[in-house]
């Protein structure tokens, strides 16, 4: 969102809530929404001609960068409805759409009565595009399905609207088809939101209730929170307060995003806006929060969301140890506008001071990653990702282990790890490749269903800790980019797991170690030991690398030790003189060996724990 202006603009008079439509836009990445979402703006004129941009609601950088919505940006648009005649207001929310930004989707659809679902007329019925149609309908959202992309020659509308039909258990017919690069059908649309998405339904004279469904850090004013008023009414220098801290702040300022932020005098029941307090502490806004008035506070708050529950856990540390309380202070900011986010203080030997961050998938690791480098100018390693254990001891006593080093040392009964539900979209050419994919990565069938008849549904359950590195890349490419792919978690289950240790010169390094299925771990020791044996400098003595599983190795790799040479005086002569001086320089080799220890350099620890996406990022940098 951008910086709140501070000229005061036209004032938007209160609006009755039968003149109110509130919905957001659904979809499978890269099907249109950012697209359809321009159209509307240029359709409605909230946006001036001359100001207009393509994803004009994408606001930062690095989504413009990629092509892709990272964040969920509300717009308010005038539309006289050409079925009536009558003035009305679209509250429209425009949503990510890949799995990991699935969080942003269920705040988005709690704040509406209806959803735009969304299908590219190219390619058909995704993962996601099913994801987001079960969030909507969980809601009992009014669903009214859109066929995108008409304009491309590759379209194929009928084929996809009984497709979509089939799905919703509608008519063909009803499926609206547009085109978000010409503007086709976009204003029947806008027609057919109004007549039927119901409007919002509230009490104006109970006490204010507002939902907090976004916030945003403005370095000039505070927190900026984002809200959809359900009951009552919030106006400007009101005294309010968040329900669930009891904090009372005074408003500065209430408005309307139109699509940038306009004051008005108050909101109403089933408006959205924003309000400014003042606040600086980001902690008092809470998304999910319920805000009320002071001096007649409701009594009961409105539901909020569930809390998204991290899938993947990853180190994420300073380069330079002194930008430590800089990266602490990023992260607070950085999860005001990004509730999906959680962190907690680790450190460790190798890398000093971080913090062991939760997210929702890789997707999203690199996205918080990336905001933070270049939001807060920090440089940033982050460790390789893992997913949360349950380890069970013979005591009975239960352990959480989101990291290698927590796991418990003794006797082990059970080791549980997250099984997600995996959903699999693809032409049916590629059944054979996916099945053999999933069943590599411990995969059980569900169940496959044809869509149609060159289009398959495949669903799999998988151990979560097989598909948050590669999986969805060799997906792809076993596939050649046809397949989508959306996953959910459904609990833990027991599994054959072990920890690997690296032992270097028989002491373990907690950083390298990991815990891998058994089948797998002969394969990681040997992969580590070997990019081990590349790092580490060479010392004045023998050392061994090796991998470990308790007090079994099962791999090694050796560094030659550095040797002068002791005979380069030898001229000929008795070889006994020789033997004897070799015999001298192993007994010194062997006494340094005893009390010698490895050094591991700084960049050694840092290329043996980067990820992927870390490796191709510092050749990037040095071409």
């Amino acid at each position: 969102m951008p910086a709140i202006p501070l000229a005061k603009a036209p004032q938007p008079a209160a609006t009755d809530p039968a003149q109110i439509r509130n919905f957001c836009i659904i979809a499978h990445i890269d099907h249109g929404k950012s697209t359809l979402a321009d159209r509307m703006l240029g359709i409605t004129e909230v946006v001036d001609p001359r100001n207009m941009r393509e994803q004009y609601l994408d606001r930062m950088d690095i989504e413009r960068e990629r092509g892709i919505t990272i964040k969920s940006q509300a717009v308010r648009l005038p539309w006289r409805s050409g079925i009536d005649g009558h003035e009305y207001i679209l509250n429209m929310i425009d949503t990510p759409g890949h799995v990991d930004f699935t969080y942003e989707v269920s705040r988005s659809l709690a704040a509406s009565e209806g959803a735009v679902l969304l299908v590219d007329c190219a390619q058909g019925i995704e993962a996601q595009t099913l994801a987001n149609l079960y969030l909507a309908m969980e809601n009992n959202l009014k669903i009214i399905p859109v066929l995108n992309k008409i304009d491309l020659p590759a379209a194929q509308p009928d084929k996809f609207a009984a497709e979509l039909a089939k799905l919703i258990g509608c008519e063909p017919s009803d499926c609206l088809r547009v085109s978000g690069k010409t503007g086709d059908g976009v204003a029947d649309l806008l027609d057919q939101i109004v007549a039927q998405i119901p409007a919002p339904k509230g009490d104006a004279n109970a006490p204010a209730r507002a939902l907090i469904f976004d916030s945003v850090y403005d370095v000039y004013r505070g927190v900026v929170t984002y809200v959809r008023v359900v009951d009552g009414h919030l106006s400007a220098r009101d005294q309010i307060q968040m329900f669930s801290t009891g904090v009372r702040h005074e408003m500065l300022e209430v408005g309307v995003i139109s699509p940038e932020p306009v004051p008005s005098k108050g909101l109403g029941v089933g408006e959205v806006g924003y309000l400014i307090t003042g606040v600086k502490d980001v902690r008092q806004s809470r998304v999910g929060d319920t805000v009320t008035n002071y001096n007649n506070p409701t009594k009961t708050p409105l539901a909020g969301y569930k809390d998204p529950k991290p899938m993947v856990f990853s180190g994420l540390y300073p380069l330079d140890g002194a930008d430590y309380p800089l990266l602490r202070e990023a992260l607070d900011k950085l999860q005001l506008n990004d509730a999906a986010l959680v962190y907690e203080p680790e450190s460790s030997a190798a890398l000093g001071f971080g913090f062991r961050c939760g997210f929702l998938g890789l997707l999203h690791m690199e996205i918080v990653r990336e905001r933070l480098e270049r939001e807060s100018n920090l440089s940033l390693i982050s460790t390789a990702p893992n997913v949360v254990y349950q380890v069970v001891l013979d005591d009975g006593k239960s352990v959480t282990v989101t990291n290698p080093s927590e796991f418990p040392e003794g006797k082990i009964v059970s080791v549980e790890e997250p099984i997600v539900r995996s959903t699999i979209l693809a032409p049916s050419e590629f059944i054979g490749a996916i099945m053999e994919l999933c069943q590599q990565r411990r995969g059980v069938l569900l169940g496959m269903d044809y869509l149609s008849e060159d289009r398959v549904e495949i669903r799999y359950t998988l151990p979560l800790a097989e598909i948050v590195f590669d999986f969805f890349d060799k997906l792809k490419s076993s596939t050649r980019g046809y397949a989508s792919l959306d996953y959910e978690a459904i609990g833990d289950a027991e599994g054959d797991l072990v920890k690997v240790d690296i032992l270097l010169q028989g002491e373990p390094v907690d950083a390298f170690s990991a815990i891998v299925h058994r089948d797998k771990a002969y394969a990681y020791g040997l992969m580590m030991t070997g990019k081990l044996r590349q790092l580490i400098p060479r010392q004045q003595f023998e050392v061994p690398i090796q991998a470990a599983i308790g007090a079994r190795i099962i791999a090694r790799e050796t560094i030659s030790a550095i040797r002068k040479d002791v005979l380069a005086k030898c001229y000929g002569g008795d070889i006994s003189r020789k033997r004897k001086l070799l015999e001298k320089q192993k007994e010194g080799k062997k006494r340094m060996k005893m009390v010698g220890r490895v050094e591991v350099p700084q960049e050694a620890f840092v290329a043996a724990l980067a990820t992927d996406a870390d490796i191709d990022k510092a050749k990037a940098d040095r071409k």
